[in-house]
């Protein structure tokens, strides 16, 4: 079977920051240290009111090119994660791809996954590359949450960043050079209202402009993100030590052989959990999102670059690759730096 290797990754972060200090003075209920200390975040990126998740994904993009010195040509299909589309139709890939000047024969498509989108494009990249279909393929996760959020909800406003990140996976060994294993990869749809907006798409096209949701968020509307935060954890904390320890399983290893474990970077309490009950040390368990917030599809791919960038891996290492969330969904796969 051909292999396929992550080589290359590139992320973007919007200018304009919003600190602990900015939301506490908002709800003065809020302490900058009880942001910090529950959620591990002590400032996220917001875009810009004209910016869009396909703007972010084109500087991501021509980052990792010019980071890289990779010419456009070389770049055989494009996969977008978002949740944020420029538009119902046409697909924002296709708009990327003329963006970033790649070439006509390049296939090109998004598709709609959120927390564990990156694992998901992973193993799509594995699939094109494994039957011939392409050789170089770029992952671009993009997402501005903050246009989801309503203003008076601080849960939600403290947790979320915006960014966007790229990927590039080839049938060939270069940059970082890690090969990508086996995946897996669960669904369950019947969570899904715990994790929505409700409002814009064709079930209902248009927001009732009314309180929408069994929350004690003041005035949360429907065309506003909506998360049930126990039920997520509660999904998160059953779903995810088995989805490790099985993944782990399927690419004959043991616990003991990982070198590290990246999860999707959620909030802290939450990794902390989860870190407990696969029974991980810190050490091996690391969490970077202090910076930037939880970035939905882009968290593991940042982690990954600043471990790079921080000479934190190293050839030899098996890291355990590990997303959760919106859908619900979740998948993970093992991936050795060669």
């Amino acid at each position: 079977m051909i292999e396929s290797y992550i080589n290359h990754i590139s992320y973007y972060l919007p200018e304009k920051i919003l600190t602990n200090d900015s939301l506490a003075a908002e709800f003065p209920e809020w302490s900058v240290e009880k942001i910090a200390d529950k959620i591990g975040i002590r400032e996220r990126h917001i875009a810009a009111d004209d910016e869009t998740s396909l703007d972010m994904g084109v500087k991501a993009a021509n980052l990792l090119f010019d980071e890289y010195k990779l010419g456009p040509d070389a770049i055989d299909y494009l996969l977008f994660c978002t949740q944020s589309p420029d538009y119902f139709l046409p697909t924002s890939a296709c708009i990327m791809q003329d963006r970033l000047g790649l070439k006509q024969s390049c296939g090109a498509l998004d598709f709609n996954l959120g927390c564990s989108g990156f694992i998901y494009g992973l193993s799509l990249a594995k699939g094109l590359i494994a039957s011939g279909i392409a050789k170089n393929v770029l992952l671009v996760c993009g997402e501005s949450y903050s246009k989801f959020l309503h203003k008076s909800d601080k849960g939600n406003r403290t947790i979320f960043g915006d960014a966007a990140s790229a990927t590039l996976i080839s049938n060939q060994v270069n940059g970082l050079a890690a090969k990508i294993g086996n995946f897996d990869l669960g669904t369950d749809g019947s969570g899904a209202e715990n994790l929505i907006v409700k409002a814009g798409g064709m079930r209902q096209p248009h927001t009732t402009g009314k309180e929408a949701y069994d929350t004690p968020v003041p005035a949360t509307d429907d065309a506003s993100l909506f998360m049930k935060g126990r039920a997520i954890f509660n999904f998160t904390s059953v779903n995810v030590p088995s989805l490790v320890l099985k993944n782990v399983v399927k690419n004959n290893l043991e616990m003991q052989d990982m070198d590290h474990f990246v999860f999707h970077q959620a909030n802290a309490y939450i990794l902390n959990h989860l870190r407990e009950k696969i029974d991980v040390e810190k050490e091996r368990f690391p969490v970077r999102m202090d910076f930037c917030g939880n970035t939905v599809s882009s968290s593991i791919p940042i982690v990954l670059k600043t471990l790079q960038q921080e000479h934190a891996i190293k050839s030899g290492e098996k890291i355990a690759l590990v997303g959760f969330g919106v859908g619900y969904s979740w998948g993970a796969v093992v991936i050795e730096l060669i």
